[in-house]
């Protein structure tokens, strides 16, 4: 395996000190009664994202305090230029709050709330003022040259099948290695899929006290569903995972722990949390993509690595996902939807290392503005995993 220490790509320099790949700029809506009006402004002004979602009210204790800190990682994620931080004005995730919180990066924000501007109209009027103005700021600042150990990558597999650990699961943790090796950081989430193999990665744990963290993640998670009186491997595998190949959750767990690579496991920490060390990193998230797609992101992944055996469309508002096929089947039926091939290594054309060599050089394009086929295709997902009920 080839070592770049050296590897570069074109990035944004923001106002903390870290890259991005992207130069957004955000339109966030604090609150589901405002995600409409969000969308409206992303359709008037060129260059700025959003996102729907359901929550940023009736939400009390860690379920707001996850809340608070998934929709605040989405602002201060290094990919996101400026901010519009739209609320309605009433809701328990306060504009206000959010935007203090993204305004200690240093990065322009403002906020918009559509009571105190008089209704959705005029809110949606002054957030298009103030996002066109951010944009074309935004289209001023220049790509730097920049290393790879300021990445932060986040890794992830959905849809899988009998191939996803054997071709494209193991690739990705050639460059989750070679992430690592370059002093960057890497992100393993989906505690729900790593249910039977957490003892291979409290081997790696680099201390008693994250080898212990690995274990407690994991049996909160299974206590999660024996509270609600269900065997979670009755739902894992799932229908299209059996259908592709998988026979049990344990099965689909030692695939998808491929993904971590060989490197020593620095931390766990937990859903939305930006990681404080280097290296690999294993993210406390459900299995559900889109929810662990946007923790990763939340946390300050620029980019992701998203391997399917199945097929997928899914994207992020502000991340590129490079979507991976385990097999040259999926990749060829659904090519505008995945962006590369790692079936070549079932067929014996390939390597697992030269894979994850080609699937490196990837990153440093996409990094570089390469768009990927979600980015092109619009796919804007986003879902926060819920942790409580709704008061």
């Amino acid at each position: 395996m080839q070592i770049n220490n050296g590897a570069k790509f074109w990035g944004y320099r923001r106002f903390d000190g870290r890259v991005g790949v992207r130069n957004h700029v955000l339109i966030l809506p604090t609150i589901t009664c405002a995600t409409q009006a969000a969308k409206q402004i992303t359709e008037l002004v060129h260059g700025t994202v959003s996102f729907i979602h359901q929550h940023g009210c009736a939400q009390v204790g860690v379920d707001y305090e996850q809340t608070f800190r998934t929709y605040v990682g989405m602002g201060t994620n290094p990919n996101v230029y400026g901010v519009v931080v739209l609320g309605l004005g009433c809701e328990t995730h306060q504009a206000r709050s959010v935007a203090g919180e993204i305004a200690k990066t240093g990065k322009p924000v403002e906020v918009v709330s559509i009571q105190d501007h008089g209704g959705t109209l005029m809110a949606i009027a002054q957030g298009a003022k103030i996002a066109a103005k951010m944009v074309q700021d935004a289209s001023s600042q220049m790509r730097e040259l920049c290393d790879f150990n300021e990445l932060i990558i986040g890794t992830e597999c959905g849809g899988s099948d009998a191939c996803s650990g054997l071709s494209a699961n193991p690739a990705v943790g050639v460059v989750s290695d070679m992430i690592v090796d370059c002093g960057g950081t890497s992100i393993l989430a989906e505690t729900t899929e790593l249910i039977g193999a957490e003892h291979l990665l409290a081997k790696r744990a680099v201390d008693d006290k994250v080898a212990k963290r690995v274990y407690e993640v994991i049996g909160a998670m299974e206590n999660r569903s024996i509270e609600m009186k269900i065997d979670i491997r009755t739902g894992n595998p799932s229908p299209g995972n059996v259908k592709g190949g998988l026979s049990s959750l344990e099965e689909k767990s030692l695939g998808a722990a491929n993904k971590s690579g060989s490197r020593p496991l620095q931390e766990v920490i937990d859903y939305a949390q930006v990681p404080s060390k280097k290296g690999l990193v294993w993210m406390d998230t459900p299995g559900h993509d889109i929810e662990q797609l946007t923790g990763m992101v939340a946390g300050g992944a620029q980019v992701v690595l998203f391997t399917t055996g199945r097929g997928t469309p899914t994207g992020s508002p502000i991340a590129p996902v490079i979507k991976i096929a385990t097999n040259t089947s999926i990749f060829e039926k659904m090519e505008e939807n995945i962006d590369f091939n790692a079936g070549t290594i079932i067929e014996g054309k390939e390597s697992i290392d030269n894979v994850g060599q080609r699937m490196f050089d990837e990153i440093g394009m996409v990094c570089s503005g390469k768009l990927t086929k979600a980015e092109i295709l619009k796919q804007h997902d986003f879902g926060i995993w819920r942790i409580g009920p709704t008061f």
